[in-house]
C-alpha cells in the first residue's frame, strides 16, 4: 500500500523527498506562503500552487486514514470484519468509497428494515429471494406475529420488502455504478415555482432549463442554486427522456443485476420486481440526487473562486502608476538589496544586487549603481 507522501508526490509531479520536506515544515506550523518564499532550498523548489495542493491533499488523506482506522475498528468490534472486506476498505481511495463500504455496518437509528428483522421476517425475505417459485402470500402467512404488529400477510411482505431494499441500497458496488452512470448521463433541471414568475424575473432564463450534470458551467450552476435558495426555482436531477422511459429503467436494471435476479414469470417475481423498483425510487434516487447536486454546487463554487482569483491577480499585477519605466527594490541585509528595472510594458531591462547595509556598508557604491 502506497504511503500518503508517495500518493501526493505522484499527484503534484515531484519527488517523494520533496513532499516529506514540505510535510515536515507544515507540521512544524509553517504556512504555504512562507515555505514557498523562504524554504525553496528545503523543498527542492516546490512552488506555491504545488504546496497548496499538497497541503489540501495531505489534510484529506490524513482524515481518510483516521476514518479508515475508525471504520475497521467499528466493524471488528461487531465481529463482522472478513478478510475480503478488510482488503476492500484498505484499498479504498476516496472518502465516498470508504463510506459506501461501511454503510451496511454503520450504527443507525432503528429503520423499518431493522424493525422487520426484529419481527423475524428476514427468513421470509431470504426465502422469496432464493426461490421465487413460492407464493408470497401463502409463505408470508406463516410469519404473522401479533407481538410485533405483523397482523396480515401484507404486513409480513412489507417488512420483507424493507429488509431487501435496505440490503441492496447498501451495496457498495451498486452505489458506485449508479453514481458513475448518473454523473455521466444525468441532467440538472430547473422549473419555476408556481406563482413565482413575477418575483423571480431575474431567473427567467432558467424557468424551464435542463443540461448535463457534468457539463454545466459554474456560473449557470450557481445561478440555479441561488434561484432555488430564493424559492424561485425547483432544481432536480433527471435522466434524458429516452432513458427515463426505457423498459426496464436503467437504474432499476442495475439493482436487479446486483441482486442477481430477473423476472421469469414465477410466483414471487412480480413482488420482487416491486422490491427492485422501490429500492431505486425510494432508497437510492433521492440520496444520490442530493449527493450529485452537491457535487455540482461544490465544483461551481471552486471554479467561481478560481475565476475571482485570476481576475484579482490581474488587478494586483497591473501597473499601479500606469505604463511607466519602473525600478523595484527587495530589501535585504546579509543577502543585499535586489534591484530590477522594467520598461513600460513590464519587460525586464536590468537587474542587480547592492549592499548598502551591514555587514558590507557599501552605501556610496550602492547609490552610484542605482543612479546608473
Amino acid at each position: 500500500m502506497r504511503s500518503i507522501e508517495q500518493i501526493i508526490a505522484e499527484e503534484i509531479g515531484c519527488q517523494e523527498r520533496q513532499v516529506n520536506a514540505a510535510v515536515a515544515l507544515l507540521d512544524e506550523g509553517s504556512t504555504v506562503p512562507f515555505i514557498a518564499r523562504y524554504r525553496k532550498e528545503v523543498t527542492g523548489g516546490l512552488d506555491d500552487t504545488q504546496l497548496r495542493n499538497l497541503e489540501e491533499r495531505l489534510r484529506y488523506l490524513r482524515e481518510m486514514e483516521e476514518r479508515r482506522e475508525a471504520i475497521l475498528k467499528s466493524i471488528a468490534e461487531q465481529e463482522k470484519l472478513t478478510p475480503e472486506l478488510e482488503k476492500a476498505i484498505k484499498a479504498a481511495d476516496t472518502k465516498t468509497r470508504l463510506e459506501d463500504l461501511y454503510l451496511p455496518y454503520k450504527p443507525k437509528r432503528r429503520t423499518r428494515a431493522q424493525i422487520a428483522r426484529e419481527a423475524g421476517l428476514e427468513p421470509l425475505a431470504d426465502s422469496l429471494m432464493n426461490d421465487p417459485t413460492q407464493d408470497p402470500e401463502a409463505l408470508a402467512a406463516g410469519y404473522l406475529n401479533e407481538e410485533h404488529k405483523v397482523a396480515t400477510a401484507k404486513d409480513a411482505l412489507d417488512g420483507a420488502k424493507q429488509i431487501l431494499m435496505e440490503r441492496f441500497a447498501e451495496d457498495a458496488e451498486l452505489l458506485t455504478r449508479l453514481r458513475t452512470f448518473l454523473w455521466d448521463k444525468g441532467h440538472i433541471q430547473a422549473k419555476v415555482v408556481d406563482g413565482k414568475e413575477k418575483d423571480g424575473a431575474k431567473f427567467s432564463d432558467y424557468f424551464d432549463h435542463s443540461e448535463t450534470l457534468k457539463g454545466i458551467p459554474s456560473h449557470r450552476a450557481l445561478a440555479l442554486f441561488r434561484g432555488r435558495n430564493e424559492g424561485i426555482l425547483h432544481v432536480s436531477m433527471v435522466l434524458p427522456e429516452e432513458l427515463e422511459n426505457a423498459q426496464p429503467h436503467p437504474c432499476e436494471a442495475m439493482v436487479t443485476a446486483v441482486a442477481d435476479w430477473q423476472h421469469a414469470g414465477r410466483a414471487a417475481d412480480d413482488w420482487l420486481k416491486e422490491v427492485m423498483r422501490w429500492t431505486w425510487k425510494i432508497k437510492l434516487n433521492t440520496h444520490l440526487e442530493t449527493e450529485l447536486l452537491g457535487r455540482v454546487r461544490e465544483m461551481g463554487e471552486e471554479e467561481a473562486i478560481q475565476v475571482f482569483a485570476r481576475n484579482l491577480k490581474s488587478l494586483l499585477m497591473a501597473s499601479p502608476a500606469g505604463p511607466k519605466c519602473t525600478m523595484g527594490l527587495d530589501p535585504g541585509l546579509r543577502t543585499g538589496v535586489k534591484v530590477v528595472v522594467v520598461d513600460a510594458t513590464g519587460k525586464l531591462l536590468e537587474h542587480t544586487t547592492v549592499f548598502p547595509h551591514q555587514p558590507k556598508n557599501q552605501w556610496d557604491q550602492s547609490l552610484s549603481k542605482l543612479a546608473a
